[in-house]
């Protein structure tokens, strides 16, 4: 006989490795987004924490160029995150991983927005022609002019 299906809450909240595995995300998670608050620049884009143990921050970025530019403010991001952050922090590495540069974290837009001129165009044709196809042309002409 087959066991249900278990809840995700429930197994992030039992013991285990799962439930570790889950926290470690979220500092993870936590640890990059207060390392880009404190790169601003450029700088904050290229880079990704990739892992923290033994006290050591592992800072990823795209290439070389880059990483020195991280290791040029090094200190002063040890200084801070011991500060604000993580009192139990010795040290930061700065690895080069250029299959970051393939990952791209910000969502490219799902549609362009047509101009008003393009939407009187439109508008114009849809006129002149019959059919289904005039009518679609109606609706997207005025779906552009509505989103102005």
């Amino acid at each position: 006989m087959k066991k249900p299906p278990q809840d995700l809450s429930q197994l992030l909240h039992q013991s285990g490795q799962l439930p570790n595995l889950a926290e470690k995300a979220e500092l993870l998670l936590y640890l990059d987004q207060h390392v880009k608050q404190i790169v601003t620049g450029p700088v904050a884009e290229q880079l990704n924490v990739a892992n923290f143990r033994q006290g050591v921050l592992v800072i990823e970025t795209t290439s070389a160029a880059w990483a020195a530019r991280i290791n040029f403010q090094k200190s002063k991001l040890l200084a801070q995150l011991q500060a604000e952050t993580l009192p139990i922090l010795t040290a930061i590495e700065v690895k080069v991983n250029p299959r970051l540069a393939l990952y791209d974290p910000k969502p490219k837009p799902a549609h362009k927005a047509l101009s008003p001129v393009a939407a009187e165009h439109i508008a114009a044709l849809a006129e002149n022609i019959s059919g289904t196809l005039g009518e679609k042309l109606k609706r997207l002409a005025a779906l552009a002019s509505r989103n102005k």
